[in-house]
């Protein structure tokens, strides 16, 4: 019966860790796959992207706090409003 012990009577990790070495592993690759021009280029397409997403919520933020000011104006009657 196993009980999560490999064949050196280790605990077996489960889980798949990324260390920096693996990262930058990944990194090269990618930079071998694609070229220095074509990451930086995809590096300011996605720079672009969340500049747009935060002006986006920001925008939607400032409605939303421009219509709760809308709703909480003064409401009192005027002295020709009263009877």
């Amino acid at each position: 019966m196993r009980d999560g012990r490999d064949v050196r009577g280790r605990m077996e990790d489960k889980t798949m860790q990324m260390g920096p070495w693996q990262i930058l592993l990944i990194a090269v690759v990618v930079l071998v796959l694609f070229g220095r021009g074509k990451v930086s280029a995809l590096m300011g397409e996605v720079g672009k992207g969340i500049t747009a997403f935060k002006r986006g919520v920001k925008d939607s933020t400032d409605e939303i706090e421009r219509d709760a000011a809308e709703a909480a104006k003064d409401v009192t009657p005027s002295d020709k409003d009263k009877a």
